[in-house]
């Protein structure tokens, strides 16, 4: 990065920094006027978002529609409608002061001041413009760096936000590793990470130098258990909703599946032939694609690993970075695959008669983003809930819950920190600031 690259960076935070001391970004006719006019730009740029996003990823327009243009609308709307109450101050009940004096208290929410938001490539505008509604509800002014792995999504995203606000507001900084180092070394008042956690360890650790508060949203491999009375038909439709989306590239997909004995069979059976039905000339250009060659790469690794033990696709090409929905059967947590987060449309098997056994395998690892139990047994499902940890958890469905914006989303341990979406990104954006008055 050339000195002037440097420089512009610092002069936008600077910029960022005089504009948030004028205090105008702390009146809500403010907020709500620039969300309005973000949500009026943001949906002008449907088509262009859909464009980009087929190029870099190979979303296809209904995907990219759902997935990443709906859910930040929906968001914003909600946002909207319920701004004015979320930001008013809570009257708290007091004790009376020992002079007789009354006291009244509260708790009022102030914005931090200039946030940082790193945006992810998998799902580029909805993780990248969600928090950012957030930071902006709650009255901060927002730099963002989208991924560089999406360029073309990170292209129009910039154009996004030179026409919605201006650069003192919300800004965009293009860049990677540089850029990146560069803006974690300025005095942020809070930090927005999305990715993965070894980039989120560095990203914490200079936070922590500065001792600027953050939220980390990263992953894991969040387990799916299915148990010997769970409704096959809609078990396979919902796993395959929730791992085949952008081509297995989402944080929450499930990530390998504990089936019980006596159904696995029957279970991989229906999962190949929903399959074979809904992409009768095979899943291979599909479902998306891989992020970058050297992803795909590291993905056909686990396959060669373990050729053997691939019951279903397997294709792959490595210049069209397309990668076929595959299936790994008599997986153990010694394979490859079973290391680390897998992060593609790879979806290995592991056996289970014991339940017990299940749980001490997935708590003996790192706590997942995301936990998912199919069963018609709701005490069964509760127990596993009570007995595992997890960022959430879903019952008898996948994916769910990450456009819930009446709940917050989050992951916990390794899988991140913090909480989003609504009320909760208006309170994760804001300082809560007690406030006592004795009359």
């Amino acid at each position: 990065m050339d000195t002037k690259s440097e420089q512009h960076i610092i002069q936008m935070f600077q910029n960022q920094k005089q504009f948030f001391a004028t205090r105008e970004t702390q009146s809500l006719h403010f907020r709500i006027k620039q969300l309005e006019h973000f949500k009026k730009v943001f949906t002008e740029h449907t088509d262009a978002l859909c464009e980009a996003l087929f190029t870099d990823l190979g979303k296809n327009r209904q995907e990219a529609e759902y997935a990443e243009i709906k859910l930040v609308v929906d968001e914003l709307d909600y946002c909207l409608a319920n701004l004015e109450t979320w930001a008013k101050p809570i009257e708290q009940p007091t004790i009376k002061h020992s002079s007789g004096s009354e006291m009244l208290s509260k708790i009022t929410f102030q914005p931090y001041g200039v946030t940082y938001i790193v945006g992810p490539f998998n799902y580029p505008v909805q993780l990248t413009f969600s928090p950012l509604v957030g930071a902006l509800m709650a009255g901060n002014t927002a730099i963002i760096k989208p991924s560089e792995n999406t360029p073309n999504v990170a292209n129009v995203i910039e154009k996004i936000v030179k026409e919605a606000f201006q650069p003192e507001y919300v800004t965009v900084i293009q860049g990677a590793i540089e850029e990146n180092t560069l803006l974690l070394s300025l005095d942020f008042d809070y930090i927005f990470f999305t990715g993965s956690p070894n980039v989120g360890k560095i990203v914490m650790k200079a936070a922590a130098e500065k001792l600027i508060p953050l939220t980390l949203e990263l992953g894991g491999k969040s387990p799916t258990i299915v148990h010997k009375d769970a409704h096959l038909d809609k078990t396979v439709e919902r796993i395959t909703r929730g791992k085949w989306m952008n081509c297995g590239q989402t944080c929450v997909a499930p990530d390998y599946i504990y089936v019980h004995e006596s159904i696995k069979d029957e279970l991989i059976l229906k999962l190949k032939a929903y399959l074979d039905k809904k992409y009768p000339d095979s899943s291979l250009g599909k479902i998306g694609k891989i992020v970058s060659r050297q992803q795909l790469k590291h993905l056909a690794g686990y396959l060669e690993a373990a050729k053997d033990k691939v019951v279903y696709g397997g294709t792959y090409d490595v210049e069209s970075r397309y990668f076929e929905a595959t299936l790994m059967d008599n997986v153990t947590w010694d394979d490859a695959v079973m290391q680390q987060e897998i992060f593609g449309p790879i979806l290995p098997f592991l056996t289970y008669t014991d339940i017990n056994v299940v749980l001490d395998e997935i708590n003996a690892r790192p706590k997942p983003l995301a936990l998912y139990i199919f069963s018609e047994d709701s005490n069964f499902a509760e127990d596993v809930l009570n007995r595992t940890t997890s960022g959430d958890a879903e019952i008898n469905s996948t994916l769910i819950h990450v456009g819930a914006h009446f709940l917050p989303f989050g992951g916990v341990g390794t899988s991140g920190m913090g909480k989003y979406h609504g009320k909760y990104s208006f309170e994760t954006f804001s300082h809560t600031r007690s406030v006592l008055e004795l009359k």
